[in-house]
Parts: C-alpha cells; structure tokens; sequence
C-alpha cells in the first residue's frame, strides 16, 4: 500500500496535469442547480461516446435528479461488467460529496481523453453511475443561507423537511427475527403500499436500484471525517449507555471497503478529526450511534449492492476557496474505492442448454448472505482473498456447487450450469421454503436511533 506522502504527491501531480488541460484551482467553486445541471452536461458533450445522462426522477420541487453514467457502451449492462454508483448531496447541506462528484465527472472525462491507462480500464470494465445531488431542493434551502450562516440542520431533509435518510422502509427488524428464525438474508420483501411513505426522492432512488443490478456503492456526507459501514441499525438497545456494534454477516469485507477508502483519504486514516477519534478512519455504524431507515442497510438488505457512507468534511458547507484542498484530499480515494468492485468472484449461471438464469442464488459457506444473479444471468459476489466454497441454485434446478480461490487482484470468473431437478424429488432451493413474508412474519418493534 502506498504511503500517505507518495498518496498525496500522487494526487498532486495528477491534479496539477488536469488543472494543465484546463481545471485551474481558482475554478473551484459551487455549483447551484443551474451551474450543476450545466457542469453535467458540459461532460456529457466533452465525453459524448463515453457517457450518458439520465434522470432517475424529480424532487418535490421538480428538480430532475441526474445520473451521468461513464461506460464504453453507454446506457447498456454488459454481462460480467458490474455496475457502481455514487450518490451526493442526500443532506442538502451537506455540500462536499456533490462538489467532489461533478470534479469526478469531469476528472474521468478529462483522463480518459488524455489516455490515463487506469481511468480508461475503469471505464472499458466498470458501469459507473455518478449522482451528484438526490437532495436539489433542500440544497437550494442551504445556499441561500451560504458556507458562513448555514446552521446545522438548515437544507438537510428535502423542501418538505423530511431526512432521506430516515426515510427507506426498514428491513433491519425484519433481518434481524430472520437471523433468529433460519428465514431468508437477502432481498427482503417491502412493505405494503411502501411507495406512499417515502418521499419522491428516495422513492426514485429505490426504483433506480430496482432498474440497475448495483454491485458496490458509497454515500457522500459531510459533518465527520469517517467511512462508516453497515449495520447502521443496533440489533439491540444501548448497553450501560453505550451502542453496540452491529455486524453484517460481510463485515470482514465491509471494513476493507471502509479501509480503502480512508487510506486512500490524504487524513481520514488518521483517526483524529472534528473533535472525534475513529480508529483508522472506520466505524461500524451502530457502534457509532444507532440509525434506522438508513439508506447503507437498505442496500445491503434490498438489492445485491454493498454501500458504505463516506463523512467527508467537518464543515457541511465548507467555503469555496477549501474545495481544491478537499478534491486533492479525495480524488484518489474515490478512485481507488471505485476499483474495488472488481475484487472477489464473478460469473455466469446457465441451465443445460447454455440458457442464462435470471434470479439465481449465490450462496459462500461460512456467509449468511446470498446474493443473485441479474437479467443476463450474471452474478457478482464481492470477497476478501481467501478459499471459498460457492454454491448457485435456482428453483427447478439442482445446486451446483464449487470450490475457488480468490487472490488480491481481479475477480475470478466462476461460471455454473445448473441441471434439472428431478420431477418426483421435489427439490426446493435453500432459501425459497419456510420463508415467511412481510405480511405473516411477526416483527419485534424497531428500536430508534437517537437522531
């Protein structure tokens, strides 16, 4: 691993050459609605053949979220190339994650037009998904108060004052009397009539993810200077005061990520920042305090995608003349950890006659968490170096199971073919008997965090 000093002469040469084609450290500032929407586009039109634009919904003002996508074939899911996104701006006053995602845009353009080899690679064998902003209105709420007068909490929920954090329907309690009744660990069904309780904007964020097989992810928000991991929700209330660590069933993998992306951080590993000292510059969330209807746990127990939420600044609203200081801090961060969702296995599921298989399950022994395939019938499983035991099933198939060892660098592809299951066995698929839905399971109330 590179030390923190050639990190940040690394960062600084590659910041100096972009700021040489065009990006001068002056051109740092903030992008309203407006300027944003413009910033987009403008990488849009400098990128054409690499990049699409896309609106995933509107705001409850009538703001368009935009998605600028990076791919060498854009706006097409190529099988084995998995997907990632980053999302921005969740808080509307929390600002930097927006900001350090429209420099990332154009940073991504910008290099592969000169022939960077790494960005090229990223973009020839990644799906990349950029965000800038979930939360438009509230920031507008925030600006208008400006980086010396925004209060704490001024612009963080939407125009309707509603956190979009707190806001994804809560799978926690349900995962959690799951584990304690053998039920199922993943994909977690939704409650009834979940689309008239959440806001536009989460609403549009769960139908993204429903549209997209995201494989890995991180939420860009501000007020610390932390990666912070599932689970965010305590499986138990405080002991003697104190919150309790809340492990997922990947938390081996899950403190990686977090750990790639602090060390990458020019100071985040250091620990102490804004007053608070987290070890290497990781938390465990519920160890950190208890959050429920987060949107990191709804990820992990809704889709097949692992996010983290990455606290960038102290300052929620850090004045214009810090930003080149903070993208110099978190470009190759944000690279490095998009780089990971090419670590662990990947692979194709087919039935006897070479038929992709759409929904089948992956399952690692020792990990209480499957995982599916997509549309296309390809799966990608997120692991640590290590030998694994994998197995993949599907309904009217029998498992088919297989041995791998997976090593530091690129994913190892791991393809299956599944047979038939005999007529009269009436075999049934780890995972799809004696499960119990939304509807009949008995769910212990939810403990709330405190904030």
């Amino acid at each position: 691993m590179l030390s923190c000093s050639s990190l940040l002469w690394t960062g600084a040469l590659l910041l100096g050459l972009w700021a040489q084609q065009g990006q001068a450290a002056d051109d740092f500032q903030h992008h309203g609605y407006e300027e944003m929407v413009r910033a987009l586009f403008s990488v849009q039109s400098q990128c054409p053949y690499i990049t699409r634009i896309y609106s995933i919904g509107r705001s409850v003002e009538g703001r368009h979220l935009y998605v600028l996508e990076f791919s060498d074939n854009p706006g097409i899911h190529e099988a084995l190339e998995p997907e990632f996104k980053y999302v921005g701006n969740m808080h509307g006053n929390e600002v930097l994650g927006r900001e350090l995602l429209i420099y990332l845009c154009k940073f991504l353009c910008e290099e592969y037009i000169a022939g960077n080899q790494r960005i090229t690679s990223l973009i020839h064998n990644t799906r990349i998904h950029i965000l800038p902003s979930m939360n438009p209105d509230g920031y507008e709420v925030a600006a208008r108060q400006g980086p010396e007068f925004n209060g704490y909490l001024v612009g963080r929920g939407n125009s309707r004052d509603v956190d979009l954090n707190r806001n994804f329907p809560d799978l926690n309690g349900l995962m959690f009397y799951y584990e304690k009744n053998n039920g199922k660990n993943h994909h977690l069904p939704l409650p009834d009539k979940w689309e008239l309780q959440v806001e536009p904007e989460t609403l549009a964020v769960i139908k993204w993810m429903q549209n997209y097989n995201f494989i890995l992810s991180a939420n860009l928000h501000g007020g610390a200077v932390v990666a912070n991991y599932p689970f965010d929700k305590s499986r138990e209330a405080r002991i003697r005061g104190k919150p309790t660590y809340s492990a997922t069933p990947d938390d081996k993998i899950f403190k990686k990520l977090a750990k790639t992306y602090s060390y990458a951080h020019s100071w985040m590993h250091k620990g102490w920042n804004c007053g608070d000292y987290f070890e290497e510059g990781i938390t465990n969330g519920a160890n950190w305090y208890s959050l429920s209807k987060g949107m990191q746990d709804f990820n992990y127990l809704y889709t097949n995608c692992f996010e983290i939420t990455l606290e960038l600044s102290c300052d929620k609203f850090p004045p214009a003349s810090a930003l080149a200081k903070e993208w110099l801090a978190n470009r190759e961060a944000l690279v490095s950890y998009l780089e990971q969702v090419h670590h662990g296995i990947k692979g194709m599921v087919y039935d006897e006659n070479n038929n992709p298989v759409s929904n089948a399950e992956i399952s690692v022994a020792g990990i209480n968490h499957e995982i599916t395939t997509g549309a296309d019938g390809d799966y990608f499983r997120l692991l640590l170096p290590g030998t694994y035991t994998v197995t993949a099933s599907a309904p009217g198939y029998q498992p088919s199971t297989s041995t791998v060892t997976v090593g530091p660098a690129e994913a190892i592809q791991l393809h299956f073919y599944l047979k038939p299951a005999p007529k009269a066995a009436n075999l049934n698929v780890r995972g799809h008997q004696g499960k119990k839905t939304l509807s009949t399971a008995k769910v212990p109330p939810a403990n709330l965090g405190p904030r």
